[in-house]
C-alpha cells in the first residue's frame, strides 16, 4: 500500500504519486510513460505529469493497479 507520508519529492502536485519504496521495475513507465518517469540518480519512479482526462485517469489507474510493489497512490 502506498505511503502518503513517504511520497517521492519529485512527484508533481496532484492526486497521483509514487512513494519512496518503489522497486524500479518499469511496470508503470511501460504502461503509462506520459505520467511516470525514472529518476536516474535515485533509481526510483515519480509522477512527472498528472492525468487530466477520463482516458488518462484510466491509464494511470491501470498502472497503479499493476504496480507489484503497490507504491503508486491516488489521493483522489
Amino acid at each position: 500500500m502506498p505511503d502518503p507520508n513517504d511520497k517521492n519529492p519529485l512527484n508533481v502536485p496532484g492526486n497521483y504519486y509514487n512513494d519512496l519504496s518503489c522497486i524500479d521495475c518499469d511496470m508503470c513507465r511501460d504502461l503509462a510513460p506520459e505520467f511516470f518517469m525514472r529518476d536516474e540518480e535515485e533509481g526510483l519512479t515519480y509522477v512527472w505529469r498528472q492525468p487530466l482526462t477520463a482516458t488518462e485517469i484510466a491509464k494511470a489507474e491501470e498502472a497503479r493497479l499493476a504496480c507489484p510493489s503497490e507504491t503508486i497512490g491516488n489521493d483522489g
